[in-house]
């Protein structure tokens, strides 16, 4: 398989998963209540996860500056 489509597929994985735990942590009401808490939680951990596979492929660099 393609390390691009991987990296770009896990990238657009980790903006949903981080779209997912943003839309609960006010349904978490400051962590109170533990059912939308944990999928807060467990969004922004996928999310980071997802991320840190996408930088292994992706540059993220503003090249040559000056």
């Amino acid at each position: 398989m393609n390390t691009y489509l991987v990296a770009y597929g896990s990238l657009l994985l980790a903006i949903i998963c981080e779209t997912v735990g943003t839309a609960f942590l006010k349904r978490s009401e400051q962590f109170t209540r533990l059912g939308p808490s944990l999928i807060t939680i467990a969004g922004y951990a996928c999310s980071f996860y997802l991320l840190s596979i996408t930088l292994k492929t992706i540059p993220v660099n503003l090249g040559s500056v000056g």
